[in-house]
């Protein structure tokens, strides 16, 4: 049995929840919310970190400076166009994006939302904690693993498995108390 790989696969799992939740707005300014944003740079589809300076000067703004001035219109359209919630403005030089204060409502709909994306994130550890406990079946048919072996394999990736859904539970607490916090 492969132990390693399961806690892999699992790792990536997380992983990927871990940027979701990075892109979900809690009021703060995050640039992690401009990395799906990409700019129509000379034909080529780049990130907004590669044509220009991200910062965060204060809680609730974005300041977003380009290296070659004309790019700045089309990192304004690139911002609108991936409908992140915000609205660019540009002063001729740099691009803010301020963040709104957050309504109980948006923060209650946004933690339905992380809700959500966890719930998705445990289904999938299940599912390699499923194929883990598959494999170590079919070893064990073919006589590869004794059936003492096997009952083994299952309790480890099934302790992984636990251990997994508490991180995520964890870090859905977390990003859920930073929501309804701010």
């Amino acid at each position: 049995m492969e132990f390693d790989k399961i806690e892999e696969r699992m790792d990536k799992t997380l992983s990927v929840l871990e940027e979701n939740f990075s892109e979900v707005r809690a009021g703060r300014a995050n640039p992690a919310i401009l990395n799906k944003v990409k700019v129509d740079y000379y034909g080529v589809p780049t990130p907004i970190n590669q044509v220009a300076g991200v910062s965060v000067p204060e809680a609730r703004l974005i300041v977003i400076q380009p290296w070659d001035a004309s790019v700045l219109k089309d990192i304004e359209k690139a911002i609108v166009a991936a409908d992140i919630g915000l609205n660019p403005n540009n002063d001729g030089k740099v691009i803010r994006l301020a963040f709104p204060e957050l309504t109980e409502e948006r923060r209650k709909d946004l933690v339905k939302d992380i809700k959500k994306m966890a719930e998705e994130s445990k289904v999938s550890v299940r599912a390699i904690r499923r194929d883990g406990i598959d494999e170590a079946k079919s070893l064990q048919k073919e006589s590869l693993l004794t059936e003492d072996e096997e009952k083994k394999a299952e309790e480890q990736i099934q302790k992984l498995t636990d251990k997994k859904i508490a991180e995520i539970d964890a870090m859905l607490e977390k990003k859920e108390k930073e929501i309804m916090s701010v």
